[in-house]
């Protein structure tokens, strides 16, 4: 599709593919999509032609000799130069492999991938239940099965399962017994706040560092952010020094 296709035509000025797919670009990206179809390009369409039919009105009213206009024109060029001016400064911040490789030795520690479990659950309200939950589980009764029967928990939908986990992310006796339970080990009756739990694990991942390849990206935004605000930091005070500053 060619973005010079014209579309319309209001007051002589051509609309374009190009003016459609630019109003869209401003849009948040959740709604894109929907202006990608055959209808949304239509409202998006009309919304365009609306806005220069007010530009024309405006003109021929002539809002644009109006003083809060004009006003409201210079806080925008102001702006739109302030910001102009900050991004050209920034852009100049570089971050080199070496130093990326020694920060990410140098804090290791905040690149580890947390321990975590994936495990299933049966939730009853008494030890009663539980025990006798737990013997039908030890007849052979599948874990699955008995969650959909037994369990108050909203998980019993899913067999009673809970996904994975890391620590941090239940209450202290669930996850207790969970991390120390080997993968497919069913516990005994477990008691938290929520009532009386049997818990099946399913697998288990160990902590482990994660490679210097998998961080770099997030390392290198970090560094140029860590950069980019001293930078930002010393232009100003450098200014402070060139130009009046009167606190009061």
């Amino acid at each position: 599709m060619s973005e010079n296709r014209v579309l319309a035509v209001v007051n002589g000025r051509e609309i374009t593919d190009a003016d459609i797919y630019n109003t869209v670009a401003r849009f948040p990206r959740e709604r894109q999509q929907h202006f990608s179809t055959e209808e949304g390009r239509r409202q998006v369409l009309e919304q365009v032609i609306g806005f220069e039919l007010i530009h024309n009105h405006a003109l021929k009213e002539g809002m644009d000799k109006d003083e809060q206009y004009n006003i409201q024109v210079e806080n925008a060029k102001k702006e739109i130069l302030t910001q102009y001016a900050i991004n050209k400064v920034l852009s100049d911040v570089e971050v080199s492999e070496a130093e990326a490789v020694g920060f990410y030795f140098s804090n290791k520690e905040a690149f580890l991938e947390e321990a975590s479990v994936s495990a299933r659950h049966i939730l009853v309200d008494s030890l009663e239940q539980a025990e006798e939950v737990s013997a039908k589980l030890k007849g052979g009764m599948d874990f699955s099965e008995a969650a959909a029967e037994y369990s108050t928990c909203p998980s019993k939908s899913r067999g009673g399962d809970l996904g994975q986990f890391t620590r941090g992310r239940m209450v202290p006796e669930f996850e207790e017994a969970a991390f120390n339970l080997e993968v497919g080990e069913v516990s005994e009756p477990v008691q938290t706040q929520f009532g009386y739990h049997i818990i099946l694990v399913d697998s288990k991942t160990e902590a482990k560092e994660k490679a210097y390849e998998e961080v770099k990206p997030m390392i290198m935004n970090e560094l140029i952010s860590q950069k980019q605000g001293q930078l930002y930091n010393n232009l100003v005070g450098e200014l402070k020094k060139e130009y009046t500053v009167e606190y009061k």
